[in-house]
């Protein structure tokens, strides 16, 4: 018989975003020590934003609830311009790890709305990218998510229409509903450069380039993570059955019947050994026969915010 294979896909797992991200926390904490307080979850996965609390790190939901003159990290989803107020109302220390590709698109906000375009931001309702990035130009903004919302759409001056994306999309799914902008507002205008940061892209393709090779596919990840969502739709539409999953205890045992080659990937907000649990439980199950399959070299890396480049040996890498 056959061994029964796994195909691991790289790249996977953290992008230069959320490694930055990590890292000014840790730092942080090495530095000044606790609290550090942390706006929101530092990067949307739960064992990274628990290993963090053990560490001192304290996760809030709102400025308010950092003491006046406190230390507070802006998570790497970006903060509207309305809590950055708040921050500096309560004389709050603030180190900002928004994801430089997230800034990109706050500033491309602004720029727009100050040459008197409509916006149109393609993204998820309620996500913390999308809300921060909302609270850029709220009065000009508008959120569409599906295609089909784009025929409700109307602007006082059709021909001064502009679009941006969430970085942490389908890249086939935006594409549908730009195509479909751009059918209803023929002079819309984008971004110099696609919105979708380069590591969503890449994990997207990566699954592609081995859907029709598996039986399966394994995406570690967390539940509200936007972009390890979007690899399991990736595959799905390619009809390759797929499963998101936090760890190796989410392993359904009836996925795995009649499966002789799993695919496994991650997140970018997933750290490499969750994925290594995930490879010894199916070890376990009798794939014995492991190949990497890399489809583009990632070689991406974020300076860290100036108040912490000279202390960056304190990094702690997860």
């Amino acid at each position: 018989m056959a061994s029964k294979r796994i195909l691991l896909l790289k790249p996977r797992g953290f992008c230069a975003g959320v490694v930055r991200a990590i890292d000014i926390v840790n730092i942080a904490l090495e530095c000044y020590g606790p609290p550090i307080y942390v706006r929101k979850e530092i990067v949307h996965n739960s064992p990274v934003v628990a290993d963090l609390a053990r560490r001192g790190a304290i996760f809030v939901d709102s400025v308010d609830e950092v003491p006046p003159g406190g230390r507070i990290i802006f998570s790497a989803h970006g903060v509207s311009p309305e809590v950055r107020q708040q921050a500096t109302a309560r004389k709050l220390r603030v180190i900002d790890a928004t994801c430089p590709l997230v800034t990109k698109v706050h500033l491309e906000a602004v720029r727009f709305a100050r040459l008197g375009y409509s916006i149109i931001l393609i993204g998820h309702k309620d996500h913390d990218e999308v809300i921060g990035t909302l609270g850029e130009a709220p009065g000009q903004t508008r959120l569409v998510s599906t295609e089909e919302e784009v025929a409700g759409l109307s602007f006082p001056d059709p021909s001064r229409v502009a679009y941006l994306t969430q970085t942490t999309l389908s890249l086939d799914e935006t594409r549908g509903i730009i195509a479909a902008l751009r059918v209803k507002f023929p002079n819309i205008v984008g971004p110099p450069a696609q919105d979708i940061c380069y590591a969503t892209e890449n994990r997207q393709l990566a699954v592609k380039t081995v859907a029709s090779i598996c039986d399966l596919l394994l995406v570690v990840g967390s539940a509200n993570s936007s972009n390890s969502n979007r690899l399991v739709e990736v595959a799905r539409n390619k009809g390759l059955p797929s499963y998101l999953i936090e760890d190796q205890q989410a392993i359904a045992m009836t996925w795995l019947e009649g499966s002789r080659t799993v695919g496994v990937t991650a997140g970018a907000s997933a750290p490499e050994y969750l994925v290594q649990h995930v490879l010894d439980f199916l070890r376990a199950q009798g794939f014995d026969c492991l190949e990497e399959v890399e489809t583009i070299a990632e070689d991406v890396r974020f300076a860290l915010p100036p108040e912490l480049e000279a202390r960056s040996g304190a990094t702690v890498q997860l």
